[in-house]
């Protein structure tokens, strides 16, 4: 279909590539998979909150991740879903429908990593500095840190959309692409966006610099103490908790990258919706699993529901 055929509020959703007979069953895959999203993140910050000795800054801090995770499949996986049911010429999107959800997917990223970083930090008082972790984190300490990887994204976030909104249209197709970024606004777009190439980098730089450095840092020190320390006890469960937190950054991590450097190359568009699906379906449904079922604590309290719905 060319651009002109449409008006100029309305874009053309190109997405997946996939053949018809795959649509069903992939709408099927991807509503069990929202669903179990939905329901796992959901219960466990139900259980967190209604069970007081879970009222924990670990456990607290963890509730920032499962409101993300939701957040972001739901940004993205409902307009799949009604996609994968729409014959192409009516796969559509409003401009600022489009513009609202790339907003929307930027600060999911963002969030993503600031959460995990004030994650670290408490994982960082609680190993190497647990005599002063009740007295450094206390409930006030873990409502800051919560608002701070909230707020944080948002004017970062806000700049990096609205210099694309600046810019006048002259395409009205989003290539390859199943849902909308700030990257695939600014390409709509005839004019110079070096001024978007460049806040773009800075933001990236400064996004996933300040992520790796702490979380580098942190972990360092961490090990450091671990090695140092000859209670095994400490070390396991130090390694135990670590792990869990190490494994989803570098999900996020990878896929990120991988997102950000293939949207320079169209003719890979294909990884690219794969990564974007790591990021925003996969990762979302890990994190419930990874933590939910690593943390000894919530473990148990889900067992016992489970023992007592059977009785």
């Amino acid at each position: 279909m060319e651009n002109s055929t449409f008006g100029k509020d309305i874009l053309i959703l190109e997405g997946f590539n996939l053949p018809s007979q795959s649509y069903i069953p992939s709408f099927i895959l991807l509503l069990i998979v929202y669903f179990f999203i939905m329901v796992s993140n959901i219960g466990l910050v139900v259980l967190i909150l209604r069970n007081s000795g879970l009222h924990q800054p670990m456990y607290l801090l963890l509730c920032n991740m499962s409101i993300n995770d939701v957040f972001g499949a739901t940004i993205i996986i409902p307009h799949v879903l009604r996609d994968l049911l729409t014959p192409d010429s009516q796969r559509v999107i409003r401009y600022m429908d489009c513009v609202v959800q790339a907003f929307c997917v930027h600060l999911h990223a963002s969030a993503s990593h600031t959460v995990l970083m004030i994650m670290a930090f408490d994982r960082y008082v609680a190993i190497c500095n647990p005599l002063r972790y009740a007295t450094i984190m206390t409930h006030r300490m873990v409502l800051v840190l919560s608002v701070w990887a909230w707020t944080i994204p948002l004017p970062l976030v806000g700049i990096l959309i609205g210099l694309s909104v600046r810019l006048s249209r002259c395409r009205w197709i989003i290539v390859h692409s199943f849902s909308c970024s700030n990257a695939s606004l600014f390409k709509l777009s005839c004019e110079s966006v070096l001024i978007n190439n460049i806040y773009g980098l800075g933001y990236t730089v400064v996004l996933l610099g300040s992520s790796i450095g702490s979380v580098t840092l942190t972990y360092l020190r961490i090990a450091m103490v671990c090695l140092r320390s000859k209670n095994k006890t400490l070390n396991r469960k130090a390694l135990q908790t670590c792990a869990t937190h190490l494994a989803v950054y570098a999900i996020l991590l990878v896929s990120g990258f991988i997102v950000i450097i293939l949207h320079r190359f169209p003719q890979v568009a294909a990884h690219r919706n794969v990564a974007a699906i790591m990021l925003h379906v996969v990762l979302p449904a890990l994190n419930a699993l990874i933590y939910g079922l690593q943390i000894k604590e919530v473990r148990q309290r889900v067992m016992a529901l489970f023992h007592k719905s059977k009785v």
